[in-house]
């Protein structure tokens, strides 16, 4: 990286950025060095610890403030560190829920994004509010690694699928296969067109599942779940050739539940147990997926 002016502290030093400011105060309160209810030091004491100006010291609580980990952030008093997500907060529609857990999760340095889906729906339209926040300059991640499992196009789905069945040549199945690829591809070129637009390292892989997903699965950076039901239904759409009658799910409505490792032993396991179903999935019976 090339050091600029605004990088160098007056003793010769690179100044910290923004981030690496708030990756040491974040690290601080998962260590407990800082604890819920703590407040920070002034910005004026954090600018002379760390060595840098005031507005740097702002960009960093920012970030913080973003991730959820500080309250009562205000100018006139410093913030305080923020009690902890519990697995007992009310669940809610994945659409409303998922979005705020991605930008939290964008705001460390090296974002980690694993999904088990029906399809990219849900994932695609939740990752634009993170997207939107690297924008806005409030989150700056180095990079960003997004492992996305989807059911393979080869398999009879168990939805959606046409109430009198059907094979390959379902309307509803040729639909769902339509929609997965093009929701997967536009999750894929907002993700990497972040490389060109802010230098981002972002890889973005898809593997191919030989079951239907029963529930929808993200992981963020290792350290929280959110699993989902796919409540089958009866319905119909026309898609323009005449009425399709179906048994299909409303994914973007059902509940999201979230479980964090730092929320005690119970969430912890399920975060820990979860990863290790989906690498194991990952790295076995799944094979690789090129969306077309």
């Amino acid at each position: 990286m090339v050091v600029t002016q605004e990088n160098v502290a007056v003793n010769g030093s690179r100044r910290l950025s923004p981030q690496e400011i708030a990756d040491t105060l974040r690290d601080r309160i998962r260590s407990g060095d800082l604890k819920a209810g703590d407040r920070l030091p002034t910005q004026a004491e954090l600018a002379e610890e760390f060595g840098v100006e005031r507005g740097t010291v702002r960009q960093a609580l920012r970030l913080l403030q973003d991730a959820g980990l500080l309250s009562n952030v205000s100018k006139g008093s410093p913030p305080r560190i923020a009690e902890p997500a519990v697995a007992s907060s009310e669940p809610q529609p994945t659409m409303v829920g998922l979005a705020p857990r991605l930008t939290a999760a964008f705001s460390e340095p090296h974002v980690r994004i694993d999904a088990a889906c029906l399809t990219a729906e849900t994932l695609m339209l939740a990752l634009s509010e993170p997207v939107r926040a690297i924008h806005e300059g409030r989150v700056r991640p180095e990079s960003v690694d997004a492992r996305i499992l989807l059911p393979s196009r080869d398999i009879n789905l168990a939805f959606p699928i046409s109430v009198e069945g059907g094979g390959d040549d379902d309307p509803v199945h040729q639909r769902w296969l339509a929609m997965r690829n093009a929701q997967g591809q536009v999750l894929q070129h907002n993700l990497r067109a972040l490389r060109t637009s802010h230098g981002i390292d972002v890889r973005v892989t898809f593997r191919a599942l030989p079951f239907t997903p029963p529930v929808k699965l993200y992981l963020l950076n290792g350290r929280e779940a959110l699993i989902a039901y796919y409540m089958v239904t009866r319905r119909a759409e026309d898609d323009g050739s005449g009425p399709l009658d179906m048994y299909d799910v409303l994914g973007t409505e059902s509940l999201l539940f979230s479980f964090e490792q730092e929320a005690g032993r119970r969430d912890a396991a399920f975060v820990e147990q979860s990863q290790m179903w989906f690498d194991a999935l990952w790295e076995t019976i799944t094979t690789d997926l090129t969306l077309s």
